[in-house]
This record gives structure tokens, C-alpha cells and sequence, in this order.
């Protein structure tokens, strides 16, 4: 079988002056101390790809403008709206305020499996990444609605954040496809 790859003018995908004109997700997502400009930047392409709504950029995090996150958001980090907070767990009290579910990805005793967490159309969640060795703080994660954890079957424990946000944005969006 032979399968011809698409162009990226056939994607039909919106210019980046548009992005933000689209209908909002209800998703926005919220990095916790992410201290590598590439996750960074991989974490503004992927919101864009998922139609995050906003990207909160938070403690001792890498902000635009950067070469290192450009090199890996390629233009994203123009699209996505974001914002520097210096504190998560002041932004995340904000955010519930403000009528937000909010959870983290993070490996906790009562964490729900990702596969078992369906986000109902309509509503809005807010979701905590951490940092790249500590993960989510604990002040947030108590803080937090509840957790979720990406299941892992090999000998390690964890998966690059940016791999993470992926994973869980996927989770997100499919139900409501």
C-alpha cells in the first residue's frame, strides 16, 4: 500500500493569528518549576497542538523570549497565550476561584489512573506539570482537586515531562472529539 504524506498546506490548520480566535478548550495548563527551556518550548507546541487555552509559566521556569524555547515551541509560544507566575500554589488557588478543576500529573497514593480520567465537555481544568526531578510540588498536589498518573509497565518511574503533557492533553481532548 502506498501512502502519500500531506503537505503541511493540506493539514488545514489555522494560522497562528488565528489561534487565539478559536472557540477556548477549557483546558490551560500550568508547568511548576520546569527548568529545561526545551521542555518549555515542547510544552507551547504542544498546547498549540491541543488548543490549550493559556500556558502559566511558573516559579524558576524558562520564559519566552528564548532561543532554546523557540528552537523546540518552532513559533508556538507566539500563538499560546502565557503568562509568568511566580507562585503555582497562588495561581492555582486563583484558577479554582475562577472555576477551575484542577489537577496534577503526578505519581501520588490515590492517584487516578489517566486512562479512568474523562473530562466532561463544557467544563474547565487546569493541569500541573513539575519540575523535571521533584515533579509537582506537594504544597500543589494538596492543593490540587485530585491527581492522575500516566501508567508505566517498564523499570522506570517516570517519563520526560514534555512526553507527559502529551500524554495527558491526549487524555483530555479525545473524549470530546
Amino acid at each position: 500500500m502506498r501512502d502519500r504524506k500531506l503537505l503541511g498546506s493540506e493539514m488545514g490548520r489555522v494560522p497562528p493569528s488565528l489561534y487565539k480566535s478559536l472557540p477556548e478548550s477549557g483546558i490551560v495548563l500550568v508547568l511548576d518549576n520546569i527548568r529545561s527551556a526545551h521542555n518549555v518550548g515542547s510544552a507551547f507546541r504542544t498546547a498549540d497542538a491541543f488548543k490549550a487555552d493559556r500556558l502559566y509559566l511558573c516559579g524558576i521556569c524558562a520564559c519566552p523570549p528564548s532561543a532554546e524555547i523557540h528552537k523546540s515551541a518552532l513559533g508556538a509560544e507566539d500563538s499560546v497565550p502565557w503568562e509568568y507566575r511566580e507562585s503555582t500554589l497562588s495561581l492555582v488557588e486563583e484558577l479554582r476561584a475562577r472555576g477551575y478543576y484542577i489537577i496534577c500529573a503526578e505519581q501520588t497514593e490515590n492517584a487516578l489512573p489517566l486512562q479512568s480520567f474523562r473530562l466532561q465537555k463544557g467544563s474547565r481544568v487546569a493541569v500541573v506539570f513539575g519540575n523535571e526531578v521533584d515533579g509537582v510540588s506537594q504544597e500543589v498536589v494538596d492543593a490540587a482537586d485530585g491527581c492522575v498518573e500516566i501508567p508505566q509497565f517498564g523499570t522506570k518511574h517516570s517519563l520526560n515531562v514534555s512526553v507527559s503533557i502529551g500524554i495527558v492533553l491526549w487524555q483530555c481532548v479525545s473524549g470530546n472529539l
